[in-house]
């Protein structure tokens, strides 16, 4: 029972070939499917449209007109109230009105051209700004999607590795179980070395049903990202030496964060939208004036096609001039001024963010490099323990327990060395992030590292 569902859960995980996916294979997969990046992608392309929007308060507006009205007139060729006698009844009767319908014809062309109107070029000057916001909110969007990959990836390599360390150590605890019980039976080892190997045995297959729902949630992670089920995976080159982040020197990541980080640009363009808002709301105090043209046609109806067309044309400037609006301007500038001040204290807060991000993935990529080179000592160290611990349980100078402790710790070593390689790796997208100089050439980079 237990093989079967433990054959189920690994059939999909082990299937590495020759055409295993990379990084990069896996990243361009991401860059067309994954719903986060589409939706960044959507915003960037509406943001865009900002600019023409706002360029058009500034430029002229044409409008036509036309319109067609019916009316009536009373016109008669007898005289109004004259009694005449009717031929065929021979009855008299009173001369009325007869209704003559007419309709008229109204055309007109209207253009309007601002010519000052300090709200509307402030506006304009807030949409670019709005602009670079949304482009630097897209740009934080590529460099997410490039860590979440990155994670999503290794995430998986990792459980994989974890996985194969387990079996590994189910298979040396099984041929410890082994030895126990035929030791046993020739008298030269109590009982009590095959209960413990036996509660090593189980320990470590409960582990691996654990490692094995671990590696399906993470292989389920990646798939929400790419859209699809994940291949096989290629895996880091056996002995890869990580290089440290250059510089080595914190203070300049620092710096570069304080100034590059994405999140950092999107808040110092906020500020300036922010101080445009308190000019464009002091607009309500100024004057507005536009240039107004008008040219309409008038067909007069009972007039010939000529004679019976009314021309006009109009040509001028008309000025607005602002006196009471029940203070509503002063408070909408008060609120743009205290916004404006919001906008600078989420700036500060945003650039320590960055710089602290920054700080704590430098500290993590060099704690990552020390870990991985004492694990990598660890691991050797470990081996000779095993090694040792299994010919002394051979001559008797050592007991099945110390052999199933060094197993223990032989193992839990390897895995927590591949754990540290790619923690190590994934530390260092998340520095040059937060310094905002990370691009799709690192991947490139890491991509070698790869074994394809």
């Amino acid at each position: 029972m237990h093989k079967s569902l433990i054959a189920v859960l690994l059939a999909s995980a082990f299937s590495l070939d020759a055409h295993a996916a990379d990084l990069l294979q896996v990243y361009q997969q991401a860059l067309a499917n994954d719903a986060t990046f589409a939706s960044a992608r959507a915003s960037l392309q509406a943001g865009m449209e900002r600019v023409p929007q706002a360029r058009a308060l500034l430029l002229p507006s044409i409008s036509g007109s036309a319109s067609i009205s019916r009316g009536s007139s009373e016109t008669t060729p007898w005289n109004v109230g004259q009694t005449v006698t009717n031929p065929q009844t021979g009855l008299p009767f009173t001369i009325g009105s007869i209704d003559d319908d007419s309709r008229s014809r109204r055309y007109g062309v209207s253009l309007s051209q601002p010519l000052f109107n300090w709200a509307s070029w402030q506006t304009y000057q807030q949409s670019k700004l709005t602009q670079g916001i949304i482009e630097a909110q897209f740009a934080q969007a590529q460099q997410d999607l490039i860590t979440r990959v990155a994670q999503a990836y290794f995430d998986v390599l990792a459980s994989q590795d974890t996985l194969e360390s387990i079996r590994a150590q189910k298979t040396a605890t099984t041929e410890q179980l082994a030895s126990a019980k035929r030791n046993f039976e020739v008298g030269t080892q109590t009982i009590t070395d095959t209960h413990e190997a036996q509660a090593a045995y189980d320990l470590v297959v409960a582990q691996e049903f654990a490692a094995a729902t671990d590696l399906e949630n993470k292989r389920s992670a990646l798939q929400s990202i790419i859209g699809t089920a994940p291949t096989a995976l290629a895996p880091l080159k056996p002995g890869v030496a990580l290089t440290p982040p250059q510089p080595a020197v914190i203070d300049q990541w620092v710096s570069s964060a304080e100034t590059q980080n994405f999140a950092v640009i999107g808040a110092t363009l906020n500020v300036e939208s922010a101080k445009r808002d308190i000019s464009r709301n002091r607009a309500g105090h100024y004057p507005t004036a536009n240039l107004i043209a008008d040219a309409n046609r008038v067909r007069v109806p009972g007039q010939s096609e000529g004679s019976g067309t009314v021309k006009s044309n109009s040509i001028g400037v008309t000025l607005a001039v602002p006196i009471f609006n029940g203070f509503a301007v002063t408070s909408r500038v008060r609120e743009a001024i205290a916004l404006e001040d919001k906008a600078r204290n989420d700036l500060e807060a945003t650039r320590r963010n960055a710089a602290q991000g920054a700080r704590v993935a430098f500290a993590s990529v060099n704690s990552g490099l020390a870990q991985v080179r004492a694990l990598e000592a660890a691991e050797v160290s470990s081996q000779s323990a095993l090694d040792s611990n299994k010919l002394g349980y051979q001559v008797g100078v050592r007991i099945n327990i110390d052999v199933l402790n060094a197993q223990n710790q032989l193992y839990l070593t390897r895995r927590n060395l591949s754990r540290a390689r790619y923690d190590t790796i994934i530390n260092g997208l998340r520095l040059k992030a937060a310094a905002g100089v990370l691009k799709e050439a690192d991947l490139v980079t890491i991509n070698t590292l790869l074994q394809h």
